[in-house]
C-alpha cells in the first residue's frame, strides 16, 4: 500500500502534565503534491507508527524518530522540493504519553545498529537529557554535518535560548528548534473593554505590568476583573508556565535539589489565586480548561499565557468557532507578560552514527539546515511563519528573527492584530540556563504540592517536605 506520508494517521497528541504544561499540541502540515511515496507499517507492536518516504534511485535510508508527525512532515516537504535528494526516509512516530517516547528513544539510541536514529526530535520538557544529560553522548555537533554554526546562527538571528538548550556541555551546538516559543499574555478583548474601558494591547500591557518582572500590577488588575464577575485566569497552571521559566536557577545545581525563590513563590501565587477566587480552578489540557477558552466555563476567563502555538493549536481549536462571531474567535489580543518566559518547542538532533557516514552526514545536514537555519522564502521557517504548510493558513512564530522580520503575523483570531510584533520581542526574555534534564518530573511533583497547599490540605512546611521526599525517592537526587 502506498500513499502520501501525511495522509496517514499518526499520533499527534502531546500529553502534558495537568499543571506542568510541558508541550504543545502540534499541527500537521499538508502533504506536498509530489515527492516520495510512503509505505506504511502499523505493526510495530509497541504503539509506534513507522512509515517510509521512498525516493527513486535511493542510495540508502535515513532513519528519523519523532513524537508527533510535525518534523516528519517538514522532512517530507524537504524531499518533495529537492528532487536531487537520494535517500529514503524511514520515520517512526511514538507519542510522549507517560514517558513512552523517552523510553523508546533511549532504547533505540543505546541499541545502535544500522537502523538506529539518524535524526530525532526532543521536546522542551526533556531536550536537555539529549543535549546535556544522560543521552547527550549520541548527539553529534551540527558542525559535523557541514553546518557553519557561528555564521549561520548569526545570519538567521536565532533566538538565543534555543541555542542554550541545544548546546552540549562542551558548548557545541547539537540541536535547534524551528519554533520560537517566547510567551505573552493572551486576553479577551470584550472583557478588557468591560473592565478597563479599552481592549488596546498597549493599554492592557500597562495595566498588568507587562515587562515589570513582578506580579504587583497584575494582582491589582485581577481585583478589577474579579469585581466584574470574571476570572483572571483559568487555573493555577496558567501562571506556573510563566513562573517556572522565569526562575534564575535550575532545579538541580551541583547535583542537589535547588528551589529557586521564583519557583517557591509559586506557592503564594497558587494560594492567592485560590483564596481570592481569581480563577476557575481548572487543570490544563482538561475539558474545563478548554471550556474556558470557549467562554462556556464557570466564569468567563480574561487571560491565558503562552506562545503563538497556544493560539494556533489550542485556543484556536477550542474557542467554539472558526470565524469572527463564533464562540470567542476574534475576541482575543496579545500583550507582553508581566514576567518573561517560554513554553514548549521541538529541537532537531542529528546522531553521531549519521555523522560518521560522510555522504549521509551531508544529507542530514541539509535537512537540519532546511528546518532550522534556512531564512529564504523556500525554507521551512518562512513557510511555517506565513501559513504556507496547511490549508488553514496557520502562522507560527519561528526561531529566526530574520524570517520573522519579513513575515506577516496578522491573525483574524486576534481581530487583525500582528502577533509577531509581540511574540518576537518576547523571545529576548526567554532563557534556557535555568533548566535541567529532570524538569518534566520535578515540575509535576512541585505543582502537586502547591495545589494541596493552596487548597488548605497541607501546611507550607509539610508541602515542601513532601516535595523533597518525592524528589529524593523518585529521582534519587540529593535534597539537602
Amino acid at each position: 500500500m502506498k500513499r502520501k506520508f501525511l495522509a496517514c494517521v499518526l499520533s499527534t497528541c502531546m500529553v502534558a502534565g495537568t499543571l506542568a504544561g510541558c508541550g504543545e499540541t502540534a499541527t500537521t502540515p499538508d502533504a506536498p503534491t509530489d515527492g516520495g511515496d510512503t509505505v506504511v507499517d502499523d505493526t510495530t507492536g509497541d504503539g509506534a507508527t513507522t512509515d517510509t518516504i521512498e525516493v527513486e534511485g535511493a542510495v540508502g535510508t535515513i532513519y528519523v524518530c519523532s513524537f508527533t508527525d510535525e518534523v516528519p512532515g517538514m522532512i517530507q516537504d524537504y524531499v518533495a522540493n529537492h528532487p536531487d535528494f537520494k535517500y529514503n526516509v524511514e520515520v517512526t512516530v511514538k507519542a510522549t504519553d507517560g514517558g513512552a517516547y523517552d523510553t523508546y528513544m533511549a532504547n533505540a539510541l543505546s541499541a545502535g545498529g544500522d537502523t538506529a536514529p539518524d535524526i530525532y526530535a526532543a521536546e522542551a520538557a526533556f531536550v536537555l537529557k539529549y543535549t546535556q544529560g544522560d543521552m547527550a553522548e549520541f548527539a553529534a555537533p551540527y558542525a559535523s554535518f557541514g553546518i557553519d554554526v557561528d555564521a549561520e546562527l548569526a545570519a538567521a538571528e536565532i533566538a538565543p535560548y534555543t541555542v542554550d538548550l541545544g548546546s552540549n556541555p562542551a558548548g557545541e551546538l547539537v540541536a535547534l528548534g524551528y519554533q520560537s516559543t517566547g510567551g505573552c499574555m493572551i486576553y479577551r478583548r470584550s472583557i478588557a473593554t468591560d473592565v478597563f474601558g479599552t481592549d488596546d494591547p498597549d493599554a492592557i500591557a500597562e495595566k498588568v505590568g507587562a515587562g515589570s518582572g513582578n506580579w504587583d500590577a497584575y494582582w491589582a488588575a485581577a481585583d478589577e476583573v474579579k469585581a466584574k464577575g470574571y476570572a483572571m485566569v483559568s487555573g493555577q497552571g496558567d501562571l506556573w508556565n510563566v513562573v517556572e521559566k522565569s526562575a534564575e536557577t535550575p532545579w538541580i545545581v551541583d547535583g542537589k535539589l535547588n528551589i529557586d525563590p521564583a519557583r517557591e513563590e509559586f506557592m503564594d501565587i497558587s494560594k492567592k489565586l485560590c483564596d481570592n477566587g481569581y480563577y476557575n480552578d481548572t487543570a490544563a489540557w482538561q475539558d474545563a480548561w478548554f471550556a474556558d477558552m470557549a467562554g462556556t466555563g464557570e466564569k468567563q476567563v480574561f487571560s491565558f499565557f503562552g506562545p503563538a502555538w497556544l493560539i494556533n493549536y489550542t485556543l484556536g481549536d477550542n474557542c467554539g468557532g472558526k470565524a469572527v462571531g463564533e464562540g470567542t474567535y476574534g475576541d482575543w489580543a496579545v500583550c507582553p507578560s508581566p514576567v518573561g518566559f517560554f513554553w514548549g518547542g521541538t529541537w532537531v538532533i542529528g546522531s553521531k552514527k549519521a555523522a560518521a557516514d560522510a555522504d549521509k552526514a551531508a544529507a542530514v545536514g541539509e535537512i537540519i539546515r532546511y528546518i532550522t537555519l534556512d531564512t529564504t522564502e523556500d525554507g521551512l521557517q518562512y513557510k511555517w511563519a506565513n501559513g504556507m504548510l496547511n490549508d488553514a493558513g496557520t502562522k507560527d512564530s519561528v526561531a529566526s528573527n530574520v524570517v520573522m522580520a519579513k513575515s506577516n503575523g496578522e491573525m483574524a483570531f486576534l481581530a487583525g492584530q500582528n502577533a509577531f510584533d509581540v511574540f518576537v520581542p518576547a523571545n529576548t526574555y526567554a532563557r534556557g540556563d535555568n533548566q535541567s534534564q529532570y524538569d518534566e518530573k520535578i515540575n509535576g511533583l512541585w505543582t502537586d504540592q502547591c495545589n494541596l497547599y493552596a487548597h488548605g490540605e497541607k501546611s507550607r512546611e509539610d508541602a515542601i517536605a513532601d516535595f523533597k521526599t518525592n524528589v529524593s525517592e523518585q529521582l534519587g537526587v540529593d535534597v539537602e
